[in-house]
């Protein structure tokens, strides 16, 4: 159960700060959100806030913010169609009703012979009962359009996602990603606050109990300057060492309350599946300074960023296998791991997510948002941007290409934990 809780937690935190990139950044430059999804599928959970809707839906395998103009938003008016029409206190029409008329008092039947609710929000058309005058219409900037009893507002042309500079639109896809850097950060920050930051010099931290250096003698704070005459600049240094020399005796030299001391130690031998190994039972020394703690979060962010990406390198040369490609199943998996370790662990866990989570999505892959970076990138280049149907038609296929890919790496996932 505390897995599932925590799996949860973890893929909507992800989720939700991607999201919220997209939306702060689309409601900065005037865009109309229409809805902030976590999920995709039928609605499980649904509440209408302004003019967005926030939904939770059913399949746990992402989320989106739905801007308008990016698809079909409201139903084409044509000539000739039959609308009942509501005004408000100012005489704009604020209401458009196209099924459904019976249910709405004090409306006007019109029959339609030109409307333009993005640009110049009009509606032209003949009266009920009085068929001889044209008469026009002028539609309120919030207006709604009403179908089948579900209202829709319409998006002016200053609204919709496409009328913005491309600076606005790249910088609203791209926020998507940035904000899932920005929860690592901050994860990584709060591990920084809580137990204190690694230092690289070989300074001694927790002494475990019945451990080697224990029983020989270091202490927390004494700080490792040689061993056996090799000097030692920084913790992994140390660790190298000791590892390389287990059952034998080293000489440690180190610097206690300004006094220089040579401690004897001997490292136990420790079996790995990669062999046998030296520990002596000393941790990292943790620093809570705020100076160290305030900056962990970058650092820690660009060590694991830097990571990522040459794993990504060896993808590309063929020396990391898709088999070792995780999915939803292979998360939680790993999650139920972590979990077991406890709550700082989790934490670095959420953290490396939203990373790779946010390198993911900046790959120019169509369907992700570095897939729409790339076109604005075109689009930058040519002065003019890219027919519609033909990006869609780009982003559709990737789309499917990235869940054919997602249903391959799940079944593998399935096998290596739940069959193999």
């Amino acid at each position: 159960m505390n897995t599932v809780i925590s799996f949860i937690i973890i893929f909507g935190a992800l989720v939700f700060f991607h999201e919220l990139g997209h939306f702060i950044f689309a409601k900065r430059a005037g865009i109309l959100v229409r809805e902030f999804a976590i999920g995709f599928g039928p609605k499980i959970f649904s509440y209408k806030k302004g003019e967005t809707v926030y939904t939770i839906r059913l399949l746990p395998i992402g989320g989106f913010v739905r801007m308008a103009g990016e698809d079909p938003d409201i139903p084409e008016i044509k000539p000739g169609h039959r609308i009942a029409i509501q005004f408000d206190h100012s005489e704009k029409v604020n209401k458009i009703i196209l099924s459904g008329k019976n249910r709405y008092p004090n409306v006007k039947m019109v029959e339609v012979e030109k409307a333009d609710l993005e640009h110049r929000l009009f509606i032209r058309g003949y009266e009920e009962g009085d068929e001889d005058h044209l008469q026009t219409f002028a539609v309120s900037r919030e207006a709604v359009v009403v179908e089948d009893q579900v209202e829709t507002q319409i998006a002016p042309w200053d609204r919709q996602f496409a009328s913005k500079k491309l600076s606005a639109r790249a910088m609203t896809i791209f926020a998507g990603p940035l904000f899932n850097f920005i929860l690592a950060i901050v994860a990584f920050t709060m591990i920084g606050i809580i137990q204190g930051v690694p230092l690289e010099e070989a300074k001694l931290g927790n002494v475990l109990s019945d451990s080697a250096a224990q029983e020989a003698g270091l202490k927390q704070g004494d700080l490792v300057l040689s061993i056996d005459g090799a000097e030692v600049n920084t913790f992994t240094d140390m660790t190298t060492i000791v590892r390389a020399h287990p059952d034998e005796e080293l000489v440690f030299t180190v610097e206690r309350n300004g006094k220089t001391l040579d401690i004897p130690v001997t490292p136990k031998r420790i079996d790995e599946d990669t062999g046998e190994i030296g520990l002596i039972g000393v941790q990292s020394y943790l620093d809570k300074s705020f100076s160290k703690v305030a900056v962990s979060g970058f650092v820690e962010t660009y060590h694991w960023t830097i990571k990522i990406f040459e794993l990504l390198g060896q993808l590309v040369i063929g020396k990391f296998s898709i088999d070792m490609l995780s999915g939803p199943v292979g998360i939680y998996k790993s999650t139920e791991e972590v979990a077991k370790a406890g709550i700082l662990y989790l934490m670095k866990w959420t953290g490396l997510l939203s990373i790779n989570l946010g390198i993911m999505n900046l790959l120019p892959i169509p369907a992700l948002d570095g897939g729409r970076l790339l076109f604005f990138g075109v689009e930058a280049v040519r002065g003019k941007p890219i027919d519609r149907h033909k990006e869609g038609m780009v982003h559709f296929i990737g789309f499917a290409l990235l869940m054919v890919l997602m249903i391959v790496v799940t079944w593998n996932d399935i096998q290596r934990f739940f069959i193999n």
